[in-house]
C-alpha cells in the first residue's frame, strides 16, 4: 500500500485498476456421486474476477453450481438451466455454458470484480447419476 497526499492528508491508495496479487485456487471431486461438494472456500477479504466449473460424465445436467459472497447467493443454477435460458454465449448476466469434447463447462464472470469481505464459497450439488468428476477454478486477488 502507497501513501500519498491529497490536500494537506495523507491517504492510502489501493491498487488502482488492478488486482493486487492475482491467483488461481483449483477444487476438484473425482468421482463425483450424488452430493454437496464445496469445490473452492476462501477467506476474505479478497476479489472475485471469475470462475469455471467443468462437469465430465452425466444424465441428465441436474448438477447445480453455486457462488456464494459473504453468505450471500450471487449464482445458483444447473447445467440444464443454463442451456434452456439460452446462457449458452456472452451475455450481461454473467454466466456463460460452454460445451465440447465430453465436458460441459459453466464460466461466471462479471465487467466489474466483486469484492468479497468475510467469505467466499463454490459449490456443486450433483443430483444426477454418471458424473466423472467436477473441476473448479476461481481467479480472485487481494482486495
Amino acid at each position: 500500500m502507497v501513501k500519498r497526499l491529497v490536500g494537506k492528508t495523507a491517504v492510502a491508495a489501493k491498487c488502482a485498476a488492478g488486482v493486487c496479487d492475482p491467483q488461481v485456487t483449483e477444487g476438484l471431486q473425482s468421482p463425483a456421486p450424488n452430493g454437496k461438494y464445496d469445490l473452492v472456500k476462501l477467506r476474505g477479504p479478497g476479489v472475485f474476477l471469475g470462475a469455471q466449473v467443468t462437469k465430465q460424465g452425466g444424465s441428465g445436467d441436474i448438477t447445480f453450481v453455486a457462488l456464494e459472497i459473504d453468505g450471500r447467493t450471487v449464482v445458483n443454477l444447473s447445467y440444464s438451466a443454463a442451456m434452456s435460458w439460452s446462457l449458452t454465449q456472452m451475455n450481461p448476466y454473467g454466466v456463460v455454458l460452454l460445451q465440447g469434447g465430453g465436458t460441459k463447462t459453466i464460466t461466471i464472470g462479471y465487467p466489474t470484480p466483486l469484492l468479497y469481505k468475510r467469505s467466499l464459497k463454490l459449490s456443486v450439488i450433483v443430483s444426477e447419476a454418471g458424473v466423472a468428476q467436477v473441476l473448479a477454478n476461481v481467479v480472485h486477488g487481494g482486495a
